[in-house]
């Protein structure tokens, strides 16, 4: 269970897709949004957000692109999921505000709580640097460098 939706799901994808480049190399925003299955209109919107918290870098002009930030060990899957999605959920139960906080928790709080607290610790202990270590012969990374 994620706590966080499709737009940071995309930012995640675009993120670990510029995590799995060379030192150094750079990658389009067309190459990216192709090789993600998200749109070129939607994965310039992400690339724009991520490049305005600075966990990338653009290059503009023809030979341009994105390349990250900051290393990839540096950048939790959590960063960035926090700059697309509320990850706190409104409510942990799922009977009604008028069974947990009066009185007694409902039977699944525990549950429920121990899930989302263990996804956040799964989120804020990911590194990009898991995508770099991925087998790049699956893809053909852009020759292009910063």
């Amino acid at each position: 269970m994620f706590i966080y939706g499709k737009t940071a799901s995309n930012a995640i994808s675009l993120m670990s897709y510029l995590a799995a480049l060379p030192n150094g190399h750079i990658a389009g925003s067309h190459e990216m949004s192709k090789a993600r299955g998200i749109t070129k209109a939607l994965a310039a919107k992400i690339l724009t957000r991520l490049a305005l918290a600075g966990l990338v870098r653009g290059q503009p002009g023809p030979g341009g692109g994105y390349c990250l930030g900051h290393p990839a060990n540096s950048v939790s899957i959590l960063d960035i999921a926090t700059l697309f999605a509320k990850i706190d959920p409104p409510s942990l139960c799922p009977f009604g505000p008028n069974w947990c906080g009066n009185k007694a928790p409902c039977p699944l709080h525990d549950k429920i709580a121990g899930m989302i607290t263990a996804n956040r610790q799964f989120m804020k202990n990911t590194r990009l640097s898991l995508f770099a270590k991925k087998n790049k012969a699956s893809r053909t990374p852009s020759k292009r460098r910063v």
